[in-house]
């Protein structure tokens, strides 16, 4: 769970009233991250450009690990002979 410190929570209408000002703290990395709260539960979060980019790029990255995973499972199962034909599948499934 990610935490929050007070300097990085911010209520909804403060955000409208200084977003510029807001901006500048994420773009100068002044903080790492601004919590947007909306009756006082925090609604969404405030990153810079390359924060946001950097987050994106590794989760993309995790995701090709995992499929990667998947695909060589599946292999090591065909060269172990754990398969069946689709018909067969078929008449366990039904």
């Amino acid at each position: 769970m990610v935490t929050y410190s007070t300097d990085e929570l911010i209520p909804s209408s403060d955000l409208a009233k200084k977003f510029g000002t807001y901006l500048s703290l994420i773009k100068d990395h002044t903080v790492d991250k601004l919590a947007v709260l909306k009756n006082n539960k925090i609604e969404a979060v405030l990153v810079s450009r390359d924060e946001y980019e950097a987050m994106s790029e590794a989760l993309k990255k995790i995701e090709s690990e995992k499929i990667l995973s998947s695909i060589k499972k599946g292999l090591d199962d065909v060269q172990k002979g754990n398969t069946k034909p689709i018909d067969k599948l078929w008449d366990e499934l039904w």
